[in-house]
C-alpha cells in the first residue's frame, strides 16, 4: 500500500506488524534504523521546535494549505504542521522506512490528527501526483542520503507552481569542542569517515542554496543558527547519540572495536557534562524558496 489515513489504520496488531516492517530491506539511510535512532528522532521533534517554527514563519504557511513532510520519521513534525493549516488544511508525511510509518501513523492516531495521512514511499520517487502540494517540507534527511539533489528534485516536482519548498539541514564543518578533548576527536572522525564511506554530504548545510537554485527555485532565502546547548540538554550529546546508533556499521567497518567505542563513548560524555565544556555540534542551515509559476 502506498497510501493510507491515519484514521483507517487497524492499529491491533502493531507489533506484529512492527517486527514485519523491520524484517523488510533497509532503508538508504547513512544512520540507519535501530531502536536508539528511532528514539532520538522522536526527541529530535522537540529539540529542534524553535527552527522548525522559524523556517515556517519564513515560507508564511497559511490555514488551509496542503503540506508534505518528507522522511518525517516516527514522529517528525506532523502536528505542528497540522497547527498550522488548520482543519481545512491536510498535511501528508512520506518515509521510506515501514517501521517509521506504522509509528507515525500511530502517533498522529493518538493525538487525534485527523486531516495527517501517513504513506510509505521513496522521497527521490514518490510517484505522488505532480503540483499537490503547496509547501513541501524537509528536515535532516539531505545529509543523510548520498543522492541529495534527486530528493530536491521530487520536492520540486510534488510542489504547485508558485509554492514553496522549505528545508533545514546540519553542516559539521564546524564542529566546536572548547577545550578539545581527544575522545571527543576521535569520534567526530570515526562519523566523518562514516559518511564518506556512504557518499553523503555532512557539509550538505552550505549547499542548500545551490542545491535549490539548481533545481529551479526562486525567491530564495537562507538563514544559519550556531546553536551552543548548555549542560544537560540533548542536544550536547548529538553526535554521541548518532555514532551509538550506528554502532554495528562502526564495527563492521573496522574503524573501532565495541571495547573501544564504549570507552570513548564514556569519556567523551563525561567531557561534555563538564560546565566547563563549551560544544557546538553542528551549524544548522535554513533555506527557503518558491517553484516558480
Amino acid at each position: 500500500m502506498l497510501a493510507t489515513s491515519v484514521t483507517g489504520t487497524d492499529h491491533r496488531s502493531h507489533d506484529s506488524a512492527d517486527r514485519a516492517a523491520a524484517a523488510a530491506p533497509p532503508p538508504l539511510y547513512t544512520i540507519g534504523s535501530s531502536d536508539s535512532e528511532r528514539d532520538r528522532l522522536r526527541s529530535q521533534t522537540d529539540e529542534l521546535h524553535e527552527h522548525s517554527v522559524a523556517l515556517l514563519q519564513r515560507v508564511g504557511i497559511q490555514q488551509g494549505w496542503k503540506v508534505l513532510e518528507i522522511a518525517c520519521g516516527p514522529r517528525g513534525v506532523l502536528e505542528l504542521l497540522t497547527e498550522h493549516v488548520g482543519p481545512t488544511g491536510a498535511v501528508t508525511g512520506l518515509d521510506i522506512n515501514p517501521v517509521h510509518v506504522a509509528q507515525a501513523r500511530r502517533h498522529a492516531t493518538a493525538l487525534g490528527l485527523g486531516n495527517v495521512t501517513v504513506l510509505e514511499a521513496d522521497a527521490r520517487r514518490s510517484t505522488l501526483p505532480a503540483g499537490s502540494f503547496d509547501l513541501v517540507y524537509a528536515r535532516l534527511i539531505l545529509v543523510n542520503v548520498p543522492d541529495p539533489e534527486r530528493v530536491v528534485s521530487e520536492m520540486v516536482r510534488l510542489v504547485k507552481p508558485g509554492g514553496w519548498l522549505a528545508c533545514e539541514e546540519a553542516d559539521c564543518g564546524a564542529m566546536l569542542c572548547q577545550p578539545p578533548h581527544p575522545a571527543y576527536s576521535r569520534l567526530t572522525d570515526t562519523l566523518l569517515a562514516l559518511y564518506r564511506h556512504d557518499g553523503a554530504d555532512i557539509l550538505i548545510g552550505r549547499r542548500l542554496h545551490q542545491l535549490l537554485d539548481v533545481a529551479g527555485v526562486i525567491d530564495i532565502g537562507v538563514e544559519a543558527r550556531a546553536d551552543v546547548p548548555p549542560p544537560g540538554h540533548p542536544r550536547r550529546t548529538v553526535i554521541l547519540d548518532i555514532l551509538q546508533a550506528m554502532r554495528t556499521k562502526i564495527t563492521e567497518q573496522g574503524l573501532l572495536n565495541t571495547t573501544e567505542l564504549d570507552a570513548l563513548d564514556r569519556d567523551a560524555r563525561t567531557h561534555l557534562a563538564d560546565s566547563g565544556t563549551m560544544i557546538m555540534p553542528h551549524l544548522s542551515f535554513m533555506a527557503w524558496g518558491r517553484k516558480p509559476f
